[in-house]
């Protein structure tokens, strides 16, 4: 199988240091196009604008057909996508299913019910994922509060918890 990222552009702050008059200061870079990360993983940097704490302006046509022509192009078979509030996850997952891919979303968050934010959030992804093939969540905790978040059906929501090595938190 083959595994690539699929993520928008955005600035690097601490891409490079240059001297102006006797002072240090970061020069933002653009990250974008595609580059390989250690171990051959191949990173599309997508040239979508990015708003608010580093998400995407939401769209859900814009994006469709650089994101298509990166699944077909890659030959991808199923498409991953994490956290609730990337526009591009959730955006990924419909494209997913217009494309007759297999998708698969995972959870970690616990958002509420009763503000503003977590009721719009909680209406995207009810329509989002509905056509998701399978979900996993990190915790017992968490697969009940997506449940009941996105009207989910329990029987394709699944739970594999986050890995924690005890050893590498022992007293001194």
């Amino acid at each position: 199988h083959k595994v690539i990222v699929i993520t928008h552009a955005y600035n690097c702050p601490d891409a490079e240091l240059l001297c102006d008059e006797g002072k240090v200061r970061r020069r933002k870079s653009k990250r974008s196009g595609v580059r390989y990360l250690p171990g051959g993983l191949k990173v599309y940097y997508c040239p979508f604008l990015p708003m608010t704490d580093e998400d995407c302006l939401p769209t859900f046509t814009v994006t469709f057909p650089l994101l298509r022509w990166i699944l077909i192009r890659e030959g991808i078979e199923i498409v991953h996508s994490h956290q609730a509030t990337s526009t591009l996850a959730n955006e990924a997952i419909t494209y997913a299913a217009e494309l007759g891919m297999a998708s698969v979303y995972t959870d970690h968050s616990l958002f509420g019910f009763d503000d503003i934010a977590s009721i719009i959030l909680n209406r995207v992804l009810k329509v989002t994922m509905s056509t998701v093939g399978s979900v996993i969540c990190v915790s017992h905790t968490c697969r009940d509060n997506f449940i009941l978040r996105a009207k989910m059906l329990p029987s394709i929501v699944h739970v594999i918890p986050n890995a924690v090595d005890p050893t590498k938190f022992t007293p001194d």
